[in-house]
């Protein structure tokens, strides 16, 4: 049987030059291993480690969560991990170039394109927003400490009484903590000044998704920072973007630390660390548990988005991608379990001023990032330095992630057109894509901005990467055969994949994978934002945008079909063999 590797023809072999090279001169490689470990580390670990997963931990069971989530990382996580990182380094193309294994299926790059491109608008907004909570911080009193304000309503009740000062004896002082500690139990309805501050003065909110208002100035300048800071830091592609996550990478790390110190030192701080791990065995058996582990190891990885992919296409050919799957796959799991101590030690510390359960004040997404931490700060000492450290970490984890998205784009647009202008002047391409970026995130920061930008969170990268990562893993170990590609693994790290990952690659993962869609819509429900309920025509537009990238899949392939006529499926969708030797490794072409 003649084997179909595409080595040669991915790498633009010809006759008398060797197939593969591990240095790629033409596109560049990181400068070492580490650029690249770190890259995507910063790009798995992000904003939803921090916001999400503790959430779900102390949801499903605080410390039984962690069976299921472990379980689903081994035999989900880690295969496909090491799967897209093979995939990508292998054929040192982006995720639109990869599919020449199997044309037809280069729908699945393109689907993969536009989840990018969704993630990447609204993601940035999140971190413009990071951006501009950093910025008002650089004061000696949080501007959302108390219900004195503009923009507070008589709802508002702060957890020290607006009457409170700074020069006030001590005495006030303790009496004034008593008097709105008070106050805040005995209301049956509490606003703090926190969720009023994000509300009303950083968002000015809408009523409704629709009625757009004004563009609020300030986070339309921080979005501009935002991509500016981003573009800066890839306008040299890999070569740039490697040095600056040295940094990014890593110092998240150190400030999680600092918090982590300072928190578990609070009254009450052990009390929400309880709450965040105590074991509820029970749960154990219920399947939504086990999909809520499955979807959050899926998504916290960034499978399916083509950053993966991406970033190992820099790798040099003969790079050990299966040491860093297992590395960088374990990394992104412990840092979301880190991310827990210090997120509910702060709040086992706010729920013990408060003198309510921790259940009150844990949240997760943008309510816990911009509204239940904050307020937590607001008690602490100093507390304007604790708020500085916090969003500087949110500025480096979503930096860390959105360096990657745009790079995708970049790379895949850059592989596909192949020119040497376009790989010379891929700064241009870089702009260009930052540009747009910025231009499609604008409607974002309006009054209805944070509307849209849940509905985008909710729809864009949801079930659509299941599915793409579902038909990904089936067209390569199936249509272009397991066989084909465990060989291909082979010359590239000079061993076989173990047998536990071609098992899972060939029966457990595409079998968590289909599990991980039906658990989707099984527990679907419409958006909500706190009391607003989104209309029909908004879902709509959600559902839309879910399977536009879906259905690049199934257009290109009958746009392959339609351009070979009297072509079968099978010449369609497997690339002919080239009719020049290469060295004894058979080339297939598109």
């Amino acid at each position: 049987m003649e084997e179909k590797q595409f080595a040669g023809i991915l790498n633009g072999a010809v006759p008398g030059e060797p197939v593969k090279k591990d240095e790629n001169s033409r596109r560049g490689n990181w400068g070492n291993q580490i650029e690249f470990v770190l890259t995507s580390v910063g790009y798995a670990v992000g904003l939803g480690n921090v916001w999400r997963f503790p959430y779900l931990c102390y949801r499903n069971g605080g410390g039984a969560f962690m069976l299921p989530y472990f379980i689903m990382l081994v035999f989900c996580g880690i295969p496909l991990f090491f799967l897209e990182l093979s995939f990508g380094q292998f054929a040192s193309l982006g995720c639109l170039g990869v599919w020449k294994i199997s044309p037809m299926f280069k729908g699945v790059g393109y689907g993969m394109m536009v989840v990018s491109t969704y993630i990447g608008i609204y993601y940035n907004v999140v971190i413009c927003i990071a951006f501009y909570y950093f910025f008002l911080s650089m004061t000696n009193l949080l501007p959302w400490t108390y219900c004195n304000n503009p923009w507070n309503t008589p709802d508002c009740s702060g957890v020290v009484s607006s009457g409170h000062q700074f020069n006030a004896s001590l005495a006030n002082a303790t009496s004034s903590l008593v008097a709105g500690v008070s106050e805040v139990v005995n209301r049956t309805k509490r606003t703090s000044p926190s969720e009023e501050y994000w509300k009303h003065y950083v968002l000015n909110i809408s009523d409704d998704i629709g009625n757009f208002g004004e563009v609020r100035l300030p986070i339309l300048g921080c979005l501009a920072v935002s991509w500016s800071v981003v573009f800066l830091c890839l306008i040299r592609g890999v070569k740039s973007s490697g040095k600056v996550v040295y940094f990014t990478a890593t110092f998240p790390y150190v400030v999680l630390t600092i918090l982590f110190i300072r928190g578990i030192t609070l009254d009450g701080a052990i009390n929400g660390i309880k709450y965040y791990l105590t074991p509820q065995w029970q749960k154990v058996l219920d399947a939504k548990v086990w999909g809520d582990a499955a979807s959050q190891i899926f998504y916290s990885l960034g499978c399916a988005w083509g950053g993966l992919i991406t970033m190992a296409s820099y790798n040099k050919f003969h790079n050990n991608c299966f040491r860093d799957s297992i590395i960088i796959s374990i990394t992104n799991c412990a840092t979301s379990v880190y991310a827990g101590f210090v997120i509910f030690s702060i709040l086992g510390f706010m729920a013990h001023h408060l003198n309510v359960p921790v259940s009150e004040v844990a949240d997760h997404g943008p309510g816990l990032a911009f509204v239940a931490y904050p307020e937590a700060l607001t008690l602490l000492p100093i507390s304007p330095l604790w708020s500085l450290l916090f969003f500087f970490m949110l500025i480096l984890l979503g930096l860390g992630t959105q360096f990657c998205l745009l790079e995708t784009l970049v790379t895949a647009i850059v592989d596909e057109i192949g020119t040497d202008w376009i790989i010379k002047n891929k700064t241009v391409v870089t702009l260009s894509v930052a540009i747009a970026g910025f231009l499609l995130g604008v409607p974002l920061t309006t009054q209805a901005g944070i509307y849209w930008l849940l509905l985008m969170d909710n729809y864009a990268a949801s079930f659509s990467l299941v599915i793409i990562s579902c038909i990904m893993c089936i067209c390569i170990m199936y249509i272009y055969g397991h066989r084909n590609y465990f060989k291909d693994v082979e010359m590239m790290l000079g061993f076989p994949p173990p047998l536990f990952f071609k098992v899972c690659w060939r029966f457990i993962s595409p079998v968590i994978i289909s599990f991980i869609l039906i658990f989707t819509v099984i527990q679907y429900k419409p958006i909500t934002y706190n009391d607003y309920v989104y209309p029909g025509w908004s879902l709509a537009i959600g559902f839309a945008m879910a399977l536009s990238s879906v259905v690049c899949i199934p257009i290109y392939a009958l746009y392959k079909i339609s351009k070979s006529p009297g072509a079968t499926f099978r010449e369609v969708q497997l690339p002919r063999k080239s009719p020049l030797p290469t060295l004894g490794v058979k080339s297939w072409l598109s």
